[in-house]
């Protein structure tokens, strides 16, 4: 995929209005409906959807400029493992951000028949539902399986999904059989015409005249369901799941929509995350550093055994290869990082105090920065001998 500043031929230091008036230009030059149904007018509109849903955010923008389009996503796949946009979520974001009045005449941009508005038929898509997914950071290491119960709307069985109890309908009166409310507007802009639906027929065109006692004329009734969600190894928070057509049925007996699973790794007090790597602070004696020791550091995958080497520095780091986060859809797996701090006590003890003067007298100034190894290590060489009695 392209730069998300060169899909929307915007510089690097756009502002958040000059993103939007850019997204919003190449949004209508490729939307569908301008398009004839053109697959690549229709892939163009996905991604600068795509690249102003990032850029508009300013922690994703940061995560992109730093890490790339891998800082942000992974890739557009569709179906239930898809991370990235499908046409219906890039209209759902151009109508919210761009959708009704006070734009121009926007609502008469479309060709009446164009993939966003109702069947006049009385069929219509599904709604796409939203949800939240709470993971732990155990369960980015593996993936992970999850029952969802849901209450969806289901066709009633009764009406079978038609409203009416005897399958009667008639015209609407007040929009006329057309299903939507037409406005028009002047402004010192010009003329700007406004489309919304009917309040009185649901922008069907058509009202049920004997409804169906089952579901109230809905033609659909809640029902709970339970839907399996597999969640692959290497998720982050800013990452979601669709689930294609696994959602509520439309009204009139039309298809079921989309199920988007907003994903949501909860943090973990013993690490940082830094992308597939885990950053944990290890707390070590003036002794410990000083002598060096085995440690016992806990990990993802349970506790494991750290050497701390002699004379490790506070601010030092330690590497366990192969005990971070695993990639977005790959198969390497990260690093945990040890940041070393040296603890130093807050209260002595009398004895303690008594060891650190005599220690204090032993280890002499601190070795001048950048005057070598050799001063350093000779530094050390004096403090272990002192802590162990040589």
């Amino acid at each position: 995929m392209a730069d998300y500043y060169d899909l929307l031929g915007v510089p690097k230091d756009a502002s958040a209005e000059q993103i939007k008036r850019a997204y919003r230009k190449q949004a209508l030059k490729y939307h569908p409906d301008r398009n004839q149904g053109s697959g690549e007018a229709e892939e163009l509109f996905k991604e600068a959807t795509r690249a102003y849903e990032t850029l508009k955010d300013p922690d994703q923008r940061a995560r992109y400029d730093r890490f790339g389009e891998a800082g942000v996503s992974g890739g557009g796949a569709t179906g239930q493992r898809g991370f990235g946009f499908d046409m219906n979520a890039a209209l759902e974001v151009f109508l919210r951000d761009f959708g009704g009045a006070g734009m121009g005449g926007f609502g008469d941009i479309f060709d009446p028949g164009g993939s966003y508005r109702r069947d006049r038929s009385g069929v219509e898509r599904g709604e796409t539902m939203r949800i939240r997914l709470r993971l732990k950071l155990t369960d980015v290491v593996t993936g992970v399986t999850r029952q969802l119960r849901l209450a969806l709307l289901e066709r009633c069985r009764t009406c079978s999904g038609s409203g009416s109890s005897t399958g009667a309908r008639s015209v609407c009166t007040v929009c006329e059989g057309r299903g939507e409310i037409r406005r028009l507007q002047r402004s010192i802009v010009g003329q700007m015409v406004t489309v919304q639906p009917c309040r009185s027929c649901g922008g069907e065109g058509r009202v049920v005249s004997d409804p169906c006692r089952e579901c109230s004329g809905e033609g659909r009734k809640r029902e709970s369901r339970t839907l399996e969600v597999e969640v692959p190894p290497g998720v982050g928070s800013e990452n979601f799941l669709t689930l294609k057509e696994r959602g509520s049925v439309g009204r009139g007996g039309g298809p079921r929509g989309d199920i988007v699973v907003m994903l949501h790794v909860e943090d973990d007090p013993r690490f940082e995350r830094d992308g597939t790597m885990l950053i944990h602070e290890v707390a070590v004696t003036f002794s410990t550093a000083a002598l060096g020791r085995e440690m016992e550091v806990p990990t993802l995958d349970g506790p494991a055994k750290v050497t701390v080497p002699a004379g490790v520095q506070s601010g030092d780091t330690l590497r366990l290869k192969g005990l971070g986060l695993p990639e977005l859809q790959g198969r390497n797996r990260g690093d945990q990082l040890l940041k070393v701090r040296v603890w130093t006590p807050e209260q002595l003890s009398p004895e303690q105090e008594r060891l650190f003067r005599e220690l204090s007298e032993l280890e002499g100034s601190p070795p001048v920065p950048g005057a070598g190894p050799r001063v350093i290590k000779g530094f050390w060489e004096r403090v272990k001998g002192a802590l162990s009695g040589n």
